[in-house]
């Protein structure tokens, strides 16, 4: 115990150690001011926090007062002035005290407030003590503690930043942006990852630092990152020179940064490299240890952004490819029209959709367009998709009205034993006199640009959607008509188009409306700018299917001329009328040259329909303008039996009837209709026969 008490120079003191001794080892002292004469009492030790002289202090407190700074005087005259007059018993101040040698070194100040029965103050005793050490300490502290905060807030900063991102884009965006830089404390950052067994750069931290000869490299190349992802260890480099000396050939592209260290860092998920995060820094020649393991936890934090960001992309283009796999590979050139169509899949899923778009060329120079979403966004809803456009497209070639169209399709749908619905919208148009015939299964209304731009809804009935109508025996669909004229414009789309969230759906409407009107005339660059300026309104959140169709200016506004004649079984005085008929239609139609052909090829076909089915033949006579004069006959029965072209030997006495047709008609063909089908065949007229 005594010699714990022998704690500095001088005679060792006794046991056990006066208040004096105690308070003097420990770097105090103790004053005591006497109120009414003014006198402050200082020991030497308390003088010694001053540097005073003992010899050199006579008791007057403004002595001692001309070692402080001006503002620490006053703040400690305020402290204890406030003490004294406000009723309390203590005080304490911490202030600086200016030495001899001009150094300035902290001192703390604790004071008891001695009063009279009145309660006036008449004396002041206190000690004070040298605090330099112990604020020092606590500044370290303080810096060690911001420091860690600060550490802390880099590691929560980023990684807020990255639970947002959902694509690979996103991460590289959160890295290079320049908030994403100031975290990191870098001046410039590259980040590669592994593609196809090589590394490939996707963000440069600085404009104008992307080398496009370093855009892709090898594992095996002598490049920093190449070297952290093949040995999964980070490198630190601390000089221009190290790094000069490290990587000669890559240097001459990082001298012009003006980079003084960098850190390469291994992005290392699931025990594997996936790639490498490199941070360039001026003005930095060392990593801490606590540095260095804030580096390692945020390169172990963006791994696993940057993993899951790379499954995302590579299930989003697999649904992508896969969705659009199932729609049309090319949509049909069809005369008197133009056709456009695009399809986007939702940027902030993985999942598959069911929307879907596709153009039927139709018998008599009709189309059939449609756009449809099933419920749904998932591989189940992709696959009812391929199924439903599939029986759709199919019912709409047999030549079925577009309400017997949807009420097949929705029949297919509800026996497909899903729990699947879908909307859509089908238009039957015909190209040569315009007319339109729309059909609704509870999708968004289509819309018409105008020739001069406006842009409205087509407002009409509307039916269930398809599987719906079929569960609830609803399967009558109501018919809109309507005529498009030349150089008008229709357009359908699905919902993901014009849906916004928070937003009435009328509202996206309008937006399209406003999109279409201020947009490029030419329909291919109106398709790309509507899926552009809308998805960006809507946040791409849902799939979209679009699909345009514009009549061309210049089509013949002449009407087509129709004729058509119902021939019943087992009447041959129906067959002789039919064939008179033709004869005067074609005449008056003033095309006499080619009468005799036409009129033989309808007796062969209505013949041939008679005699090898059961029931009567539908005979229709059409004459069209577009995209050149042509005659077409057409003759539908409900056998699915195709007839034959057969080369008879002299002495047969039947078969030559489709020879005839082959010989005669320009061009003949067989379309399914139903449970039937309708041979035809077509003249060229005006010029002449083209076979």
């Amino acid at each position: 115990m005594e010699d714990a008490a022998q704690a500095g120079p001088g005679p060792p003191a006794p046991w056990p150690v006066g208040p004096d001794t105690s308070l003097a080892l420990n770097r105090m002292g103790s004053f005591d001011w006497d109120l009414d004469s003014g006198l402050l009492h200082m020991d030497e030790p308390a003088l010694r926090v001053y540097d005073m002289p003992p010899e050199e202090y006579d008791g007057n407190p403004m002595v001692l007062a001309v070692r402080m700074p001006a503002e620490d005087r006053t703040s400690l005259d305020n402290r204890v002035t406030e003490a004294l007059k406000g009723g309390a018993s203590t005080y304490g101040f911490y202030f600086r005290v200016v030495h001899r040698d001009g150094t300035s070194r902290w001192a703390h100040t604790q004071g008891h407030i001695h009063r009279d029965p009145g309660g006036r103050p008449r004396r002041v005793i206190g000690i004070i003590r040298d605090a330099t050490e112990e604020l020092e300490q606590a500044a370290e502290r303080l810096a060690w503690e911001r420091e860690r905060d600060r550490q802390t807030g880099v590691v929560e900063g980023t990684a807020a930043a990255l639970a947002h991102a959902i694509t690979v884009q996103d991460v590289t965006a959160v890295l290079s942006d320049p908030d994403g830089l100031g975290r990191l404390g870098a001046a410039s950052l590259v980040l590669g990852i592994i593609e196809g067994g090589r590394v490939r750069v996707l963000a440069e931290g600085t404009p104008g630092s992307n080398v496009p000869d370093l855009e892709w490299t090898r594992v095996e190349d002598d490049y920093p990152i190449s070297e952290v992802i093949r040995t999964m260890a980070p490198i630190y480099m601390t000089s221009a020179g190290e790094f000069e000396h490290r990587y000669p050939e890559l240097w001459p592209y990082i001298r012009p940064l003006d980079v003084t260290s960098a850190a390469y860092l291994p992005l290392v998920a699931q025990a594997r490299p996936i790639g490498a995060l490199g941070l360039l820094y001026r003005h930095k020649d060392a990593f801490t240890p606590e540095e260095r393991n804030l580096l390692l936890a945020l390169s172990s934090g963006i791994a696993q952004s940057l993993q899951r960001a790379m499954l995302f992309d590579q299930e989003h283009d697999l649904a992508k490819d896969l969705q659009t796999a199932m729609l049309p590979r090319s949509l049909p050139q069809v005369p008197g029209v133009v056709v456009a169509a695009r399809y986007r899949a939702a940027s902030a899923s993985r999942d598959i959709g069911g929307d879907w778009y596709d153009a039927v060329p139709l018998p008599g120079g009709r189309v059939g367009v449609m756009v449809g979403d099933v419920q749904g966004h998932d591989t189940p809803a992709a696959a009812v998709m391929g199924q439903l456009r599939i029986a759709l497209r199919a019912y709409a070639a047999e030549g079925h009205s577009p309400a017997t169209v949807m009420a097949r399709a929705s029949v297919f749908l509800c026996e497909l034993d899903t729990d699947r619905f879908a909307t859509c919208v089908y238009a039957d148009v015909d190209t040569t006199t315009g007319a339109v015939r729309l059909v609704r299964a509870g999708h968004l209304a289509p819309m018409l640009r105008r020739a001069d731009g406006q842009c409205h809804p087509l407002c009409g009935p509307v039916g269930l959607p398809l599987g719906l109508s079929a569960q609830f025996g609803e399967l009558e669909y109501p018919v809109t008509t309507m005529e498009l004229a030349p150089g008008e414009t229709l357009l359908l789309c699905s919902d993901g188009l014009v849906e916004r969230p928070g937003s009435d759906l009328d509202e996206g409407v309008e937006a399209l409306a406003r999109a279409v009107y201020e947009g490029p005339r030419e329909l291919e660059k109106l398709a790309d700018r509507l899926t552009e300026v809308m998805c960006v309104q809507t946040g791409g959140e849902d799939d979209v299917a679009l699909l345009l169709l514009t009549r061309e200016e210049g089509a013949s506004p002449e009407p087509t001329r129709f004729l058509h004649q119902y021939v019943a079984p087992a009447d041959p005085q129906a067959l002789i009328s039919a064939r008179h008929q033709i004869r005067e239609a074609v005449t008056a139609w003033g095309l006499p040259e080619r009468t005799d052909e036409v009129e033989l090829v309808v007796d062969e076909l209505v013949t041939n329909a008679l005699r090898h089915t059961d029931g009567g033949a539908l005979l229709s006579l059409r004459l069209m303008a577009d995209p050149r004069p042509r005659l077409r006959i057409e003759v539908q029965d409900r056998s699915s039996a195709l007839p034959r072209r057969r080369e008879p030997d002299y002495e047969s006495t039947s078969g030559r009837g489709m020879l005839l047709v082959d010989r005669l008609a320009d061009v003949w063909g067989v379309d399914a209709r139903g449970t039937g089908k309708c041979v035809w065949s077509e003249f060229v007229v005006g010029r002449g026969s083209e076979k």
